[in-house]
């Protein structure tokens, strides 16, 4: 028999939902949070599709937020975490995400089991990676390995107090901003964790060329401001990627046009781009081959676009691809 004396109450959980214009995802992203959470507060970017209404409708907390100032989803994530703060553990996720059924219960059962970790992530997956090459890329950049990680996306479980302690996300930050919040966490000793379990199905609707250029562009500039903020050792945030991007996607073409001015066979060091997907494409995906090799020319521009900002002393805009 379980002494109520004894036995340890079951932990709170809150939900932080953030969007704008997600229409029928929002529904169903509620919908999926009902009855698993104690309170779902809904953080709404300046919808005009009825997103408010019918976030109340389904008995979210509504929070608009402020957009005299520049929007980002950490100044977002940020303003839900603050209604919150009687928390043990808070569900992140995305407006357009619907949480599986067993994901609440298997992230706090673990979150209880370990008092070291302070994230836990699982599967997110597309809903329709059917429908584009595209919305394939993104189910294959989620499929992330189980265990001990570096860093979530923006659907995750985290301990309320870790996060507070660390002064929650960096509002300025236009993406990127989950994978540094967790540097900062792993930085104080805490742990991130993915573990082997449905967490989410995402949808998310790039159908379109223009559309993954711009996605691509968002990850180039991530990753030359967290090298910026967090590039020295041990930790080396997101060097390895933003030096990738600029020698593949600027510092190579520069060269070769360079030195097509003396002689066309520079030409030739445009083999280098085929022989790269080649490479990449014997693990066995030749679609996700050709699209790494072709992505580090917009991540290329994001990443200059970041530095140029810097110089400049100014700050990128949002990068929307929907």
């Amino acid at each position: 028999m379980i002494d109520p004396a004894t036995d340890p109450a079951p932990p709170i959980i809150d939900a932080v939902v953030i969007g704008r214009n997600e229409g029928a995802r929002l529904i169903a992203c509620l919908a999926s949070l009902q009855g698993r959470v104690r309170r779902i507060i809904y953080v709404d970017s300046g919808s005009d599709d009825g997103s408010t209404q019918a976030a109340r409708a389904a008995g979210a907390e509504v929070i608009d937020l402020d957009m005299s100032r520049p929007f980002t989803a950490a100044r977002a994530r940020n303003a839900g975490l603050a209604q919150v703060s009687d928390g043990d553990f808070v569900q992140l996720v995305d407006g357009d995400c619907r949480i599986d059924p067993g994901w609440i219960d298997m992230a706090a059962r673990f979150l209880t089991a370990h008092a070291g970790t302070a994230v836990v992530c699982g599967r997110r997956r597309e809903l329709h990676p059917e429908a584009s090459v595209y919305n394939r890329l993104c189910d294959h950049e989620w499929d992330t390995p189980v265990g001990k990680a570096k860093a979530c996306g923006g659907d995750a479980m985290m301990r309320l107090d870790a996060v507070q302690a660390a002064g929650g996300f960096r509002d300025d930050l236009i993406a990127g901003e989950e994978p540094e919040l967790c540097l900062r966490l792993r930085q104080d000793g805490w742990m991130v964790e993915r573990l082997n379990g449905e967490m989410t199905q995402h949808d998310a609707q790039i159908l379109r060329f223009g559309q993954w250029w711009t996605r691509s562009r968002r990850a180039g500039h991530a990753f030359a401001e967290g090298a910026a903020l967090h590039g020295a050792p041990p930790h080396r945030h997101w060097v390895h990627e933003t030096r990738r991007a600029l020698i593949w996607g600027a510092v190579l073409p520069l060269i070769m046009l360079g030195l097509m001015v003396a002689t066309p066979w520079a030409a030739l060091l445009g083999l280098a781009y085929p022989a790269q997907m080649v490479r990449l494409g014997q693990r066995g995906d030749w679609e996700l081959a050709l699209f790494t090799t072709l992505g580090k020319f917009p991540e290329a521009q994001g990443a200059l676009q970041y530095r140029f900002s810097r110089l400049r002393g100014r700050r990128t805009g949002l990068l929307e691809y929907k």
